[in-house]
């Protein structure tokens, strides 16, 4: 059955064709730089959506012997694609940009050409939105990353379209190749912090310490009968948050009774984080640190 990820993922890439295809002809009827430029991005968006929807179904194939952890970070890897795909089509902008400073062309039919990108926009916008609430919804890296893509898309594909009113205002055709290095400049940016982003969740980096501090509360409230839980470790792996620590149990509690805390413990775990895949390494009383989640 198509899950909710994958659903998403492939109207990403059913919207990017038909935004791509408004783009080009508002810039094909125009002769725009600044809509070559924006068109160009769109580009990058249906290369991106193919990425996600191809890691979206990587990510939801279930663990086994050769991945025993899963394959959730495969968004991670999309989401890198993402970024390294949005710096290439900024250098291409770029390029358009200095080809414009160096033989600037008069704008044909500016308004209509105006009013096709402001549709594609917003279709965009409307999809860019789903994106980044449903990619938080489902914890899904790769839906959310393809959606913080489009929402810089939005914003300077109306930058485009204000500084090409303005072309028309001055009569200044130079002014269309600095809106497309600006445009170029805008995605850049972009892409640099998702790399940077998405490149610290392949490294493992913690969750964030709200929700660190929830795994601890939760830890403390479910462990009665235990000392002390200390060295409690996260990471995030696509919708999974792996959870370790140690479980400080007094020396003559038998397995089954430590078996049993830790029991308690998972499960209150998974019903307030979901995704969660817990390891608990117990010990006795004479390895407590006397520190970390004191429970006695």
């Amino acid at each position: 059955m198509m899950t909710q990820t994958l659903r998403l993922a492939l109207g990403s890439l059913g919207i990017a064709i038909a935004v791509l295809a408004l783009k080009l002809w508002a810039a094909r009827i125009t002769g725009s730089v600044a809509l070559l430029s924006d068109a160009l991005e769109s580009v990058v968006n249906l290369a991106t959506a193919l990425a996600a929807l191809i890691a979206v179904r990587l990510a939801a194939r279930p663990a086994d012997t050769r991945m025993p952890y899963g394959y959730h970070k495969a968004e991670y890897f999309s989401a890198v694609i993402e970024g390294v795909f949005i710096v290439v089509a900024a250098l291409l902008i770029f390029h358009q940009a200095y080809e414009g400073f160096r033989a600037p062309a008069p704008i044909e039919a500016p308004f209509e050409g105006i009013a096709i990108s402001m549709l594609a926009t917003a279709i965009n916008g409307v999809w860019c939105v789903v994106l980044i609430r449903q990619g938080r919804r489902l914890h899904s890296p790769a839906l959310e990353a393809d959606g913080q893509h489009l929402w810089t898309d939005v914003l300077s594909s109306i930058g485009v379209a204000a500084g090409l009113v303005l072309v028309i205002v001055t009569g200044m055709p130079v002014l269309d190749s600095v809106l497309a290095a600006l445009v170029g400049l805008n995605i850049l940016w972009s892409g640099t912090r998702l790399l940077a982003s998405s490149v610290g969740q392949l490294m493992d980096v913690a969750v964030p310490k709200e929700q660190l501090d929830a795994i601890r509360e939760t830890i403390g409230a479910n462990a009665q009968g235990a000392i002390e839980a200390h060295d409690v470790r996260t990471r995030q792996a696509g919708k999974v948050t792996f959870i370790d620590f140690h479980l400080v149990v007094p020396g003559t509690m038998s397995v089954e009774e430590a078996h049993a805390i830790c029991d308690r413990i998972e499960a209150a775990l998974q019903a307030d984080h979901a995704e969660a895949m817990v390891t608990i390494h117990v010990e006795p009383e004479a390895k407590a640190k006397h520190s970390g989640i004191v429970v006695l």
